[in-house]
């Protein structure tokens, strides 16, 4: 009669799992195979187990190895005593960059808890799946049978490692085995992967590399690592777990020679077609080079610019102290017991490239930077504010022409219809979503339908704005003028911009473009509401500029000059201003997104802003001869009716000469 096996996985979903799941599940001779699932996660099992061969052999039971009896009920323990042959321990954390509390309760809390249900269940053996990492910093051959070498662990992951395998060694109820993998990259056939780990997180450093000229260089010898790929861990263990006679060992699942760290460089290198390491300085110059390195973490603010850089490769610093293996893994009871099986390790060089495309399409934290093939703005969903009329309408069709599509917001449904309309008819995309900024609620919900109707929100342009030009004194009782202003100049874009904020920072992608005003630069009598809200959006902006650099989020502060809109034709003494038509300010914010500049503006703001910082006080007296010579509006005065009068005429000629005479100049 033929026996039949039976077991219990935790850890199921994670990479290794996964791969593990697929094997065991294949195995005509497995019977059944049990799998603890948190009870939010048991959707996360079903996808997974779609793709698993057999499904019905598997068993879901509901549990936490962070619990006692991994969380099992009583039904589940009656169900599981006496007959599982192997219970396999997956669930652990792998994460150098974790803290202390999160690897004991994971790695050691964990494999406690898995080690007390193996005996209450009275399995036959406990397998655990360990990591090199027990063998911390020692140095020299790290045999198989080897474990407690007083050696020391750089992180809380190779500590609880060590502590989690030393629980799983020193009980006596449950015969044991332990499994050691190397570093595991993805699958050598297919790619996938789930996380950023070891030689992963040299990739956006190789990309970037990719645009250089493929020039090899020289670099430091980084000493040796040891990588893996997860079908081969997989088909290993299972190998190793089903056979008999092999209880209280442990093996090494790594590769048999140790691997140069700028040899794994290399093989990424080229699938990326990026330049390649020529040489290598060994002996006392590369390590003299590399000891460098790692004393600038004494040096006063030197670790803080060192720690920006790694973190704008997306290199974590902990890896400069683990990058390289200090230990050399024997394998040779593992390849004695793997010989035969058909279960080889590929070379790393076969794979590579593999690895790379699959990383490149789903792993890449930056992929969404990426343009499309027609140029920057293909594709990109842009939201643009005001975008029913004035320079919003001429952005969006300019926006829609570059190959973006344009999600048109304002009040007015009808009149972005039009403008809708009319992107269409040029072969452009776009789409409506009428709202009012100063409404909570409002922006939350477009924000979500616009994410549910096109997977992916790109840009943001604050473009809808309210002027108000009244003098100070005219507004003593006219507190709602400056509560206006704010309101959608400042608080609707701000609300707008955090509404979209945790959506880009997810894709590690966005740029917001907010319009400002000329009138921040310098002094603008009469328009203490409109310029102090644009000014306060300009701060706002510097400071997340900051506060979101890390997510790869940017900001472009344009301080717009006049443009003949219709916000502006109250104002009659702008008559006598030389204006921008609303399709050259566009040009502007066409600038703002495809370039990303911190800031655009115009020679005369930039002398208005030069003067007033270097002659204040001059400055602060000329603008008030202007302010008595440009008189208020009788609209402002509250007559509701609008003249101009003899200063204001006399004035603007003046400021048009002023204009045409400094045209000549470049600033």
């Amino acid at each position: 009669m033929l026996l039949m096996t039976n077991y219990l996985v935790t850890g199921a979903t994670g990479l290794i799992g996964r791969h593990y799941m697929t094997e065991v599940l294949a195995d005509p001779d497995t019977e059944r195979v049990w799998v603890t699932v948190r009870s939010g996660s048991r959707d996360k099992l079903e996808r997974m187990a779609r793709r698993w061969p057999n499904r019905d052999k598997l068993v879901p039971v509901i549990g936490d190895i962070g619990e006692e009896r991994l969380g099992l009920s009583e039904e589940d323990l009656q169900q599981l005593r006496g007959r599982v042959d192997h219970v396999v321990h997956l669930a652990a954390l792998y994460d150098i960059e974790a803290d202390d509390e999160a690897n004991e309760q994971a790695n050691i809390a964990g494999t406690a808890n898995t080690v007390a249900l193996a005996a209450e269940i009275q399995a036959g053996c406990l397998h655990q799946v360990s990591s090199v990492a027990v063998a911390g910093d020692y140095t020299g051959t790290f045999t198989e049978d080897m474990f407690d070498q007083g050696q020391r662990f750089p992180t809380p992951y190779h500590r609880t490692k060590f502590e989690s395998e030393k629980l799983v060694r020193e009980q006596q109820d449950v015969p044991w085995r332990v499994y050691r993998p190397s570093i595991v990259v993805g699958n050598s056939r297919t790619g996938e992967m789930d996380k950023i780990d070891g030689p992963y997180y040299l990739f956006p450093t190789i990309q970037k590399l990719a645009t250089l000229p493929a020039l090899p260089f020289v670099a430091p010898d980084l000493g040796d690592t040891n990588v893996v790929p997860v079908d081969y861990v997989a088909a290993a263990l299972h190998e190793l777990v089903k056979r008999p006679g092999l209880d209280y060992r442990a093996f090494h699942l790594v590769n048999p020679e140790p691997q140069p760290v700028m040899a794994v460089f290399n093989a990424f290198a080229r699938a990326a077609g990026a330049p390649t390491v020529a040489t290598t300085i060994g002996g006392r110059i590369g390590r003299g080079l590399v000891d460098a390195v790692k004393f600038t973490e004494h040096l006063p603010g030197v670790t803080i610019a060192r720690d920006a850089l790694l973190e704008r490769l997306g290199i974590p610093p902990v890896l400069l102290d683990n990058i390289n293996f200090p230990a050399v893994f024997s394998s040779a009871a593992t390849r004695k017991e793997l010989a035969g099986t058909g279960i080889d390790l590929p070379r790393l060089e076969d794979y590579a490239a593999t690895l790379w495309a699959y990383w490149s399409e789903h792993l890449d934290p930056f992929r969404a930077r990426r343009p499309g093939p027609r140029g920057k703005l293909d594709g990109r969903r842009v939201i643009i504010t005001g975008a029913s009329s004035g320079i919003g309408r001429a952005t969006a069709l300019k926006v829609a022409a570059a190959g973006g599509i344009p999600l048109l917001v304002a009040r007015r449904e009808a009149e972005l219809e039009q403008v809708r309309k009319e992107i269409l008819e040029a072969g452009g995309q776009a789409s409506v979503y009428p709202c009012d900024l100063t409404d909570h609620e409002s922006v939350h919900k477009i924000v979500e339908q616009m994410i549910a109707d096109h997977g992916h929100i790109d840009m943001l342009v604050n473009n809808a704005g309210r002027s108000i030009r009244r003098s100070i004194r005219l507004s003593y009782d006219r507190m709602h003028d400056y509560e206006r202003a704010m309101a959608i100049n400042y608080f609707a874009a701000v609300r707008l911009i955090l509404a979209v904020l945790p959506h880009m920072t997810q894709r590690k992608f966005g740029h917001i473009v907010n319009i400002s005003s000329i009138g921040v630069q310098g002094i603008a009598p009469r328009f203490s509401a409109y310029v102090a809200s644009k000014a306060a959006l300009d701060y706002f902006s510097k400071i997340a500029a900051v506060e979101m650099h890390g997510d790869g989020i940017t900001f472009t502060t344009i301080h717009m000059p006049l443009v003949r809109t219709p916000m502006i034709r109250p104002t009659k003494i702008y008559d006598a201003f030389p204006t921008k038509s609303p399709d050259e300010a566009a040009d502007m914010v066409m600038d703002a997104l495809i370039n990303r500049p911190k800031h655009i503006g115009t020679p005369s703001g930039q002398l208005i802003n030069a003067a007033y910082n270097v002659t204040p006080s001059l400055t602060d007296a000329v603008a008030y001869q202007a302010y008595r010579v440009f008189p208020d509006s009788a609209a402002a005065g509250g007559d509701g009716k609008l003249k101009i009068g003899k200063g204001e005429k006399h004035l603007g000629r003046a400021a048009s000469a002023l204009i045409r005479l400094t045209r000549g100049f470049h600033w």
